[in-house]
C-alpha cells in the first residue's frame, strides 16, 4: 500500500477502536448503490471511498485484487481491455457501485447457475474486524485458513462480520460465441425443459422465463454453442437486442422489474424465491419472473409474507422480501444450527457489535 493508503486504513482503525470502546455502531458505506438490501441500515456512517485502486491484476493467472472502495465500473473496464469479466454478472443497480459492497451483498446475475456465485470467485481478502484489527485470509489460490473460509464468509454478509479492506477474485475469459433463443412456453413446460436441458451437456450461461416466453443464452465455444443452436431450436434472438435484454435482466432494469417497481409503490412486495431448480410452478397470485434454469424465482404480489415463505418453504427453499414494506423481516430467519453459527462468528470477528447492526439479521 502507499502511504496515503496506509494513512487511509489507519484512520478507519481508529475510528473502530473509538467506536468499540464508547459503545457507537457504524455503518460501512460504499457507493450506497445497495443502501435499501437487507434491514434498515443504523450507525454512524464509515465510508470506503480512500481504500480504492486495483492493487494488482495477473490477467495471465486470472486473477485480480481490488481495495473495497473501487468502483465496480473501474473494474469491470479492466478486464474488458484484456478480454475477460466478472462471470457471475454482478448486478449494478446504480452508478458508483464499489467492488466491497458487491462482494458484501453477494449478489449475482443471470450468469450464476451457470458459473457459480460471487462467493466462489473469491480467493483471499482482507478485513478490519470489530476489535480494529486488520487480518488477512487466504490469498491469490483457494484455500481455507484456520478452518474458516472467511474469504467467502464475507460474500453476501452485509459487513456484519467487518468491513472489508481488499479483496482478490478469480476472472474468467469472455466466451468467444455467444447466442440467444426464445420459445413460448407456459411456466410448468418451461421448468420441465429447463430441467431435462441442464442433464445435458449444452453450453447454457442463462435463461430467464416471464409472460409465456422463456429465453435462453448459450456462451463458450463457437463449435458447441453452434451444436447446441442446432440442437435446441428455437426463435434467434438479434444479438444486439439479446445484449441489451441480458443487461437489463442483470442489472434489474428491464421491464419485469420496472412494472414490479410500480406495484411496489402501489403496496405490494417484491420477492426473491430461492428454490431448488426442479420444484414446481407454486401457484402463488402475482407476476413471476423466472431465473437460473429455475432455482431464482421473482414473486411480485400483495399475498402476506407468511403465505410467501411458507410455500417457499414447502419445496425445500426460501424467501427474501426484496422490495417493498412488509410484516417480518427481510431475510428468512435461520434455523437454530445456522443461527449459532452467525452469532459464533459475530462474537468471533465483532464482539462490541460495532458493524452495520441489524442489517442482515434485527437482532445480530
Amino acid at each position: 500500500m502507499t502511504a496515503h493508503e496506509d494513512a487511509a486504513l489507519g484512520r478507519l482503525v481508529d475510528r473502530v477502536r473509538a467506536a468499540a470502546a464508547d459503545g457507537s455502531k457504524l455503518e460501512i458505506v460504499g457507493a450506497g448503490s445497495k443502501r435499501w438490501h437487507g434491514e434498515a441500515p443504523a450507525g454512524e456512517p464509515l465510508e470506503t471511498a480512500e481504500l480504492a485502486g486495483i492493487s494488482s491484476y495477473e490477467p495471465s493467472e486470472l486473477v485480480v485484487t481490488a481495495r473495497a472502495g473501487t468502483p465496480l465500473a473501474e473494474l469491470e473496464a479492466a478486464l474488458a481491455e484484456r478480454g475477460q469479466w466478472l462471470a457471475f454478472e454482478p448486478p449494478r443497480f446504480a452508478a458508483g457501485g464499489t467492488v466491497g459492497g458487491m462482494v458484501a451483498s453477494g449478489l449475482a446475475g443471470p450468469g450464476r447457475a451457470a458459473s457459480g456465485s460471487v462467493r466462489d470467485f473469491v480467493l483471499g481478502a482482507t478485513m478490519l474486524s470489530g476489535r480494529a484489527e486488520v487480518l488477512t485470509f487466504g490469498g491469490q489460490v483457494m484455500k481455507n485458513v484456520a478452518g474458516y473460509d472467511v474469504p467467502r464468509l464475507l460474500a453476501g454478509s452485509l459487513g456484519v462480520l467487518g468491513l472489508i479492506c481488499e479483496v482478490s477474485l478469480k476472472v474468467l475469459p469472455r466466451p468467444p460465441a455467444v447466442a440467444t433463443l426464445r420459445y413460448e412456453f407456459a411456466e410448468a413446460q418451461a421448468l420441465q425443459r429447463l430441467a431435462a436441458w441442464s442433464a445435458q451437456p449444452l453450453p447454457i450461461s442463462a435463461s430467464a422465463w416471464w409472460d409465456g416466453t422463456l429465453v435462453l443464452r448459450l456462451a463458450g465455444a463457437a463449435a458447441a454453442v453452434q451444436s447446441a443452436y442446432e440442437k435446441l431450436g428455437g426463435e434467434p434472438i438479434e444479438p444486439t437486442l439479446a445484449d441489451a435484454f441480458w443487461t437489463g435482466l442483470r442489472d434489474q432494469q428491464d421491464e419485469f422489474f420496472a412494472g414490479a417497481r410500480a406495484a411496489v409503490d402501489r403496496g405490494a412486495a417484491l420477492w426473491r424465491l430461492s428454490l431448488p431448480p426442479t420444484a414446481p410452478p407454486l401457484g402463488l397470485a402475482g407476476e413471476q419472473l423466472i431465473e437460473w434454469g429455475g432455482g431464482q424465482r421473482w414473486l411480485c404480489t400483495p399475498l402476506p409474507a407468511a403465505a410467501v415463505r411458507a410455500a417457499a418453504a414447502a419445496v425445500g427453499g426460501h424467501a427474501t422480501r426484496w422490495r417493498g414494506a412488509g410484516d417480518g423481516p427481510v431475510f428468512t430467519p435461520p434455523r437454530p444450527p445456522l443461527d449459532r453459527l452467525h452469532r459464533q462468528l459475530k462474537n468471533a470477528f465483532d464482539p462490541a457489535r460495532v458493524f452495520n447492526p441489524g442489517r442482515l439479521f434485527p437482532d445480530l
